[in-house]
């Protein structure tokens, strides 16, 4: 037998346990970080995919009458 306590061991093996939920636990916040940053992109890509035809349809419109102002000043 060992001259440890038993007290002292059960202390250490909750020490060990604590630790190891600690470490679980960060490393669920970690993957839940970048869960969010990747939802937060795609939303981004979704709104810029969306919003890309609008963007070329202002600038057709834009160079057409830019064109059209051209035509009229000469």
């Amino acid at each position: 037998m060992s001259e440890v306590p038993l007290d002292y061991r059960l202390q250490l093996d909750l020490r060990d346990e604590i630790a190891r939920i600690d470490r679980n636990r960060a490393e669920a916040e970690k993957f839940a970080a970048e869960q969010r940053k990747l939802i937060a992109e795609a939303r981004k890509l979704d709104r810029d995919r969306w919003l890309a035809p609008f963007v070329l349809l202002a600038s057709l419109a834009g160079g057409l009458i830019a064109s059209v102002l051209a035509h009229l000043w000469h």
